[in-house]
């Protein structure tokens, strides 16, 4: 899991500060990421070429994730 899935784990309640590290569940990362990947369905489903793609890059970077 990437630094900014992390802190929203954190700032959800759904991890927790440990020694200056979150901890969390990491059921939670997949449930993350499978939020990520419906939203790039929708967008998919609305957005034309070039903006999907270039939301897919900001994505990938942003959380972290592969997106096929």
């Amino acid at each position: 899991m990437n630094d900014t899935l992390k802190q929203l784990a954190a700032r959800s309640n759904f991890g927790h500060m440990e020694n200056g590290e979150v901890v969390y569940d990491h059921r939670l990362e997949k449930f993350a990421e499978l939020i990520i990947y419906e939203c790039m369905e929708i967008n998919q489903q609305e957005l034309a070429f070039n903006a999907l793609t270039r939301v897919r890059e900001r994505y990938e970077k942003h959380f972290g994730v592969d997106i096929e």
